[in-house]
């Protein structure tokens, strides 16, 4: 997709936050009211007739996009955030990272078999949160599974969508 007004206003922070990242920072995205409506109203028609039942946002900026689709969608919005931030009984997921291991978790009665969810977070690069993100909604088992990022780095030699193989079906609204 590529809106131009999108990458006009995305903001890149060279070596953050450590040296030799370049950091794309979407709150200049969210800051702007042109740019949320041109994310919301792309977002739409991507899944405006998939059956979304439920949204998952990944913490925390994941949480921005997933709120103002969900409810243009009708559907629920689901929290995937770091362990003890969820105050009900919970399921976890925990993942390699670069630097060692983290965990995710969703409430446990968050999603269920009927659910058509579509799991949501700012940014593609490495992809193992949002990898740790699929297994853990895949413990519910919902009828279908879609997946959504605000960008994608493709030329950083990252490759993030590669760890997925064709398990899902993956949009993003920027490639950067």
């Amino acid at each position: 997709m590529n809106n131009q007004v999108l990458l006009d206003n995305l903001r890149s922070i060279p070596d953050f936050p450590v040296k030799g990242i370049n950091f794309r920072d979407v709150t200049t995205l969210f800051k702007n009211a042109e740019c949320l409506r041109i994310m919301l109203d792309e977002l739409y028609e991507l899944y405006k007739d998939k059956g979304i039942t439920k949204i998952v946002g990944i913490e925390s900026r994941g949480f921005v996009m997933a709120s103002a689709l969900a409810v243009k969608l009708g559907a629920g919005i689901v929290l995937c955030r770091k362990p003890g931030k969820l105050p009900a009984k919970t399921v976890q997921e925990t993942y390699t990272k670069e630097y060692g291991t983290d965990t995710i978790e969703i409430h446990e009665d968050a999603i269920d078999e009927n659910d058509v969810v579509l799991l949501h977070d700012d940014l593609l690069a490495t992809g193992g949160t949002m990898k740790a993100a699929l297994n853990l909604v895949n413990k519910f088992h919902p009828k279908k599974t879609y997946m959504n990022f605000l960008i994608e780095l493709v030329n950083e030699g990252l490759d993030g969508r590669k760890i997925f193989n064709d398990e899902v079906e993956i949009t993003t609204l920027l490639e950067v």
